[in-house]
């Protein structure tokens, strides 16, 4: 049975956050990646991309889902977005991975979910300023990727960073061949 990878857009994600992260997921048979949105209406990305998404909100069971990512952009920090604030809420309860970067990080600051958990974001003090209900300094870390438990986030600076932790959460490549793919994008070096 394929694990299936769930992606919220919204209009203004932030396109190239997830730019590395989805190619490799949809290439590998192992794996189904759904994008879904609100409404299941075509979005706006921060780009200007159109796209349309495969799902809505109500057409998802969150039982199937195995991981979540959720691409930043300005919304996230605006509180514009609260229509997934239970899915999220669920999946976190579950144990189901959620993988953030970049402002979907303070909206996992805003729901509480980083209270206990080590994470990064954009920079930890603009996380208290933007997510006042926020309560986990003492867990922040100022890395450009974190994963603890079941919960991945990223500075929106890091997209390849980003995609490396989530590609080790789903075992998409083994190690040697993770470091591979992440010196090529990084750093543009290729080794046999």
């Amino acid at each position: 049975m394929k694990k299936k990878v769930y992606v919220f857009l919204f209009d203004g994600f932030s396109d190239w956050e997830i730019s590395y992260l989805t190619p490799e997921i949809n290439k590998d048979e192992r794996f189904d990646l759904i994008y879904f949105s609100a409404d299941g209406n075509a979005i706006r990305s921060m780009g200007g991309m159109s796209v349309q998404p495969l799902a809505s909100l109500k057409e998802l069971n969150s039982s199937e889902i195995d991981l979540l990512v959720l691409p930043g952009g300005t919304a996230w920090e605006q509180r514009a977005i609260t229509t997934i604030d239970q899915l999220v809420k669920d999946l976190f309860e579950k144990g189901k991975t959620i993988a953030a970067i970049c402002g979907a990080t303070v909206y996992l600051g805003q729901l509480g979910i980083l209270d206990n958990l080590n994470h990064t974001s954009i920079d930890l003090n603009y996380l208290k300023a933007v997510a006042p209900e926020y309560k986990g300094s003492n867990y922040y870390q100022n890395q450009l990727a974190e994963t603890d438990k079941n919960i991945i986030t990223a500075n929106g600076i890091a997209p390849i960073e980003f995609a490396r932790e989530v590609f080790r959460t789903l075992g998409l490549k083994k190690d040697s061949d993770l470091e591979k793919w992440f010196q090529l994008f990084k750093n543009g070096v290729w080794s046999e």
